[in-house]
């Protein structure tokens, strides 16, 4: 089943989209319409000269892929708070606070799993163990997870970790861990410093081996998990999970003026389709009546709020509730 999907994406991501060349051109209009609207969120242009086809790479996941064997369900009568935020939940795990950055990659599926995968396993052992998960690990070992940069399944991501095992790793340049990201931060984002956006990064070769500054085996250097699943498509089981077990991978449909998000409550206002978004929730809340949830993304702190963005609940706005996947570590 998963080489019969792995074929038919195969094919779709070797076929050649004629976009518009560049954001700049057409991103200033689009801001101006959705803060005319007085919408729920507020536009600005987070990305500048930049060709539309960056942008598209940056959109990893391959959605409707296969799924989880398993889907966990929790008892429905849970008083849950009006608002959580795992970050003040559970203050001592920092890796809830940390933004990533894909890079010139179509890694947002790796980075989503690992980044809920590293905060789960700190709230699990209550602080007692703290590691960065590398996303470099998950991206060029896992061929059952897809194309690598090109694109891959979060589900599969979660499954591997559960059968193969994780090591550690940081961000680029950051010699945390046994196998940090390679793949640099490039500049999408308006002033920034970083050196230009090349186009698409080819995947990481899989190196069975730590960085030499790194003191345990790769071998040993393995997290597993203990069970992958999927979480139902329903708001108060999602919230369930996040407020039980931690942070959790969501996917979603990204549209043009998701591009342009700043602040407030997302909802697809205009624009057309981009491709899939894999991103991690860590929470939940209401803003001017608004129910929403509390995103990370991983395109880098000068993306959108700080490199968060709130998103509406409840509606599976852009598909975003509806393909869900967690899982609990090893003991």
């Amino acid at each position: 089943m998963l080489r019969m999907w792995r074929l038919c994406v195969l094919f779709a991501l070797l076929s050649v989209t004629c976009g518009r060349p560049q954001l700049s051109a057409w991103s200033h209009e689009m801001v101006n319409f959705i803060n005319m609207a007085k919408t729920t969120w507020t536009a600005g242009v987070n990305f500048e000269n930049v060709k539309y086809e960056h942008l598209k790479s940056l959109c990893g996941t391959i959605r409707n892929g296969p799924r989880l064997p398993d889907t966990v369900r929790h008892a429905t009568n849970m008083k849950l708070p009006d608002n959580f935020d795992a970050r003040t939940e559970w203050p001592y795990c920092k890796t809830i606070s940390l933004i990533q950055d894909q890079g010139s990659c179509g890694s947002c599926w790796a980075f989503g799993a690992v980044e809920a995968i590293s905060d789960r396993i700190c709230i699990h052992s209550k602080g007692q163990v703290s590691v960065e998960i590398s996303a470099e690990d998950l991206l060029s070992c896992c061929d059952e997870c897809g194309f690598g940069c090109s694109g891959g399944f979060p589900s599969a991501a979660w499954d591997y970790w559960t059968k193969s095992g994780l090591v550690t790793g940081g961000l680029y340049g950051s010699n945390v861990g046994c196998r940090p990201y390679s793949i640099a931060p490039c500049e999408h984002h308006v002033n920034g410093t970083r050196p230009p956006c090349s186009g698409e990064q080819d995947t990481p070769e899989c190196d069975a081996a730590c960085i030499s500054q790194y003191s345990v085996s790769y071998k040993q250097d393995k997290h597993f998990g203990y069970k992958a699943y999927n979480v139902p498509s329903d708001p108060q089981q999602i919230m369930t999970e996040i407020y039980t077990n931690g942070p959790v991978e969501a996917s979603f449909t990204v549209y043009e003026d998701f591009l342009l998000y700043k602040s407030g409550v997302y909802q697809h206002l205009t624009g057309s389709e981009l491709g899939g978004h894999s991103v991690k929730f860590l929470g939940w809340g209401e803003e001017n009546g608004t129910p929403y949830w509390l995103v990370a993304n991983s395109w880098n702190s000068d993306w959108g709020d700080k490199g968060y963005f709130k998103i509406l609940r409840g509606k599976d706005e852009c598909g975003i509730e509806s393909e869900i996947v967690a899982g609990v570590p090893q003991p």
